[in-house]
């Protein structure tokens, strides 16, 4: 029985230029108990193969986090299956602001320990003790209460490219790393302010309300479903939209207009830009912002030395590349020093 992808990322692409229908891009999550992450994941690709769903899931013992695209002739079908399991019945779907056909090209069902990778040990906390859920208007209306602090709990490529008015956004790479940041930043606050997060669907801040609840903090809150909701419900209701820039997602798209504020820079030439490309060395694959002016400059490569080496016949590619561990350069996103105007050094809060 097939329970992996038979096609590349090119193939599958060629296919859906073929098909000519429009695909809807989708995200969701849920916190439960899964006795049989593994099962569940052969279950749900057996499925979701069928009705030609392409997208990254993880599965664990927490629960199912998912990005994915759908054929929107399937659509139904696809949560009419969702609904048939008794975890997801009735899960929230936050749908893409801007849809894009390819913006999955294969499908990735895998087990993980976490559907979060936040470091934190569960087991010393209640997980479910949330904050207080917030639609779009009440949190409109609570960010303008001088005694709330609005916090960011996305990593730092993120937020650079778009955030909400007033946010603190911290420099960081990984969700894990923020969490210990806002404590240490807002120790004082613990009683005196309202601590509102948000995040990009609403996943980590589910976690990381839970965990600043046990340590104490007293008005918790959370954005729910993120900024995809957010948007949504803001341009349903015409209410006033309080996010500047793009939103990062994490598909072949990398970013969905928000606001028409740019208020990244190109990391080569400093130009106002907030496009996200990864280097086209395929022994680089930094994630980086690139203007226009520079993809043609650069052949859209991240230095001149991954610009060299792109210019080599594939077979030298791979020869070059052969017994090497790729740099962890890709993980630092926007990291590396070959960028001039990346963004760098901690962002202090302002909270007094």
């Amino acid at each position: 029985m097939q329970l992996y992808n038979t096609l590349s990322a090119k193939e599958r692409e060629a296919l859906i230029d073929k098909a000519g229908k429009d695909r809807l891009t989708i995200s969701f999550y849920k916190y439960a108990h899964i006795g049989n992450p593994r099962l569940l994941r052969d279950y749900l690709f057996i499925h979701w193969n069928h009705l030609d769903v392409l997208g990254r899931i993880y599965i664990a013992s927490e629960g199912i986090n998912a990005q994915l695209s759908v054929p929107s002739e399937n659509f139904n079908a696809f949560k009419d299956h969702l609904d048939s399991i008794s975890f997801l019945e009735g899960v929230r779907l936050n749908i893409a602001i801007e849809q894009d056909n390819k913006s999955f090209l294969k499908l990735k069902v895998k087990v993980r320990k976490k559907i979060v990778a936040d470091g934190l040990n569960d087991a010393s906390f209640d997980v479910t003790n949330r904050g207080v859920h917030l639609n779009a208007e009440q949190f409109n209306t609570i960010i303008e209460d001088p005694d709330t602090v609005v916090v960011d709990m996305r990593n730092h490529y993120e937020s650079e490219i778009g955030h909400f008015q007033n946010a603190i956004t911290p420099d960081v790479d990984t969700f894990r790393d923020s969490l210990e940041i806002i404590e240490e930043q807002l120790a004082e606050h613990k009683e005196d302010k309202n601590l509102v997060m948000y995040c990009t669907g609403g996943i980590r801040c589910e976690k990381a309300s839970a965990y600043y609840k046990h340590k104490g903090f007293k008005r918790v809150f959370q954005l729910e479903g993120g900024i995809i909701e957010y948007t949504r419900q803001v341009r349903q209701k015409e209410l006033e939209n309080k996010f500047l820039g793009k939103n990062f997602v994490f598909d072949q798209r990398r970013g969905e207009r928000i606001s028409e504020d740019i208020i990244a820079q190109c990391h080569q030439c400093g130009e106002a830009c907030d496009t996200h490309v990864n280097c086209a060395n395929e022994a680089c694959h930094l994630l980086f912002i690139q203007c226009k002016s520079c993809a043609a400059k650069m052949e859209n490569c991240c230095s001149e030395s991954c610009k060299e080496i792109n210019a080599l016949p594939f077979e030298e590619q791979k020869i070059r590349r052969r017994g090497k561990v790729v740099s962890n350069k890709i993980f630092k996103k926007g990291r590396s020093e070959v960028l001039k105007f990346k963004k760098s050094g901690p962002t202090k809060s302002d909270v007094r």
